[in-house]
């Protein structure tokens, strides 16, 4: 479970980034915050959907 989530939110971060790379640094980091926290979430929901 811990390996999934940790995938997920480097994921959900990677994708915060990158979406919010165009508008500046410090929109990045605060989009990057907020992709680690849905990939948090999601990584939790899919291992318990998967029984993990």
């Amino acid at each position: 479970m811990r390996m999934l989530v940790m995938f997920s939110s480097t994921i959900g971060s990677a994708v915060g980034w990158w979406a919010g790379a165009p508008f500046g640094i410090m929109t990045a980091f605060m989009v990057s915050m907020v992709g680690t926290a849905i990939g948090v979430w999601a990584g939790r929901r899919l291992a318990t959907h998967w029984g993990l």
